[in-house]
């Protein structure tokens, strides 16, 4: 049994996480203060003797015995993140600060949840991990952008400087339960506007193309991450390379749905990239031939089921 800290463990992708981290035998210590989290996500885990719920926020420093640390803690949609940029660079930077300080002081290791935004909108496809991306330092999301490309030099240099035993992992586009309705990414946006029948509202013209893995698949790939031997630090990529364009996207979606919701175009977000597909051939080779294994139409199944509970239709 190993003590595991998991920072926004009631978010989205950290409650699923933390589901994991238990059915494998450990203590979980869950870490969130709501912002974006919901005690909604994590409720059924409240009866379990081996997981405890903190409220607190990563920008303030924390004190545990623990033997590892996933460091999930951030908002990761643009509605949220640009909701309070300034915070949103504090939780990314002050956030990685504390829990390297935390991981230092207790020889743990610690896993950050980076994004493929590090590569802001990309020059070159598929995506490699030494690519170092086409980011603009002060638009609208370089909050987080930057933020997270911050925390990943922080990670790198706690790791030569004090030989802290990192991973960094570059999370691509994820979907599945228990994301918000209010969160403004792409599948949940559309599958709720889908089930209300709303217009399924398109930034741009559509053409622009993103892989989406499914929520256990990217849980999968954490676990098997922060367990590989302590010369492999990443930073790795962990998405789906399928792309599918943003258009396909929302008929397939629509049809699933039996929605009669149409689609609108508006004008294009600002740096919102033409493309992102990851390369996962390190993934691969490095996590025991991890690749996502939870086809499209599937995890979407599951995903619309989810929405359909909580808008009671």
């Amino acid at each position: 049994m190993r003590r595991i800290l998991v920072t926004g463990g009631a978010g989205f992708i950290g409650s699923h996480l933390c589901e994991r981290l238990l059915e494998e035998g450990n203590e979980v210590l869950c870490l969130d203060n709501f912002f974006t989290g919901s005690r909604k996500n994590i409720i059924h885990l409240l009866d379990n003797p081996w997981f405890e719920l903190v409220r607190h926020d990563v920008t303030m420093p924390y004190y545990s015995e623990i033997d590892q640390i996933y460091n999930l803690a951030c908002p990761a949609s643009p509605v949220h993140y640009s909701h309070n940029p300034i915070k949103t660079v504090k939780t990314n930077v002050m956030g990685a600060i504390n829990m390297l300080g935390l991981a230092k002081r207790k020889k743990a290791r610690i896993l950050q949840a980076s994004t493929s935004e590090v590569y802001g909108d990309p020059q070159i496809h598929p995506q490699k991990e030494d690519y170092w991306g086409y980011v603009n330092p002060i638009g609208e999301r370089s909050c987080y952008d930057e933020g997270k490309r911050c925390a990943e030099t922080l990670f790198m240099d706690y790791h030569k400087q004090n030989g802290v035993r990192i991973k960094i992992a570059r999370i691509f586009n994820t979907y599945g339960p228990r994301m918000q309705l209010n969160d403004g990414r792409v599948v949940s946006n559309f599958i709720v506007r889908a089930l209300k029948g709303e217009d399924i509202v398109i930034y741009g013209d559509g053409s622009q193309t993103r892989g989406f893995q499914y929520v256990t698949d990217l849980v999968e790939a954490l676990v098997r991450l922060m367990n590989t031997p302590d010369h492999f630090t990443g930073p790795v990529n962990i998405g789906n390379p399928g792309e599918i364009s943003i258009l396909d996207l929302a008929r397939m979606i629509a049809a699933m749905t039996g929605s009669g919701s149409n689609v609108v175009f508006v004008p294009p977000r600002s740096d919102d990239p033409v493309r992102r597909d990851p390369d996962i051939s390190l993934a691969s080779s490095e996590l025991g031939g991890w690749k996502p294994s939870v086809e499209m139409e599937g995890g979407l199944e599951k995903t619309i089921s989810y929405f359909r509970n909580e808008l009671s239709i």
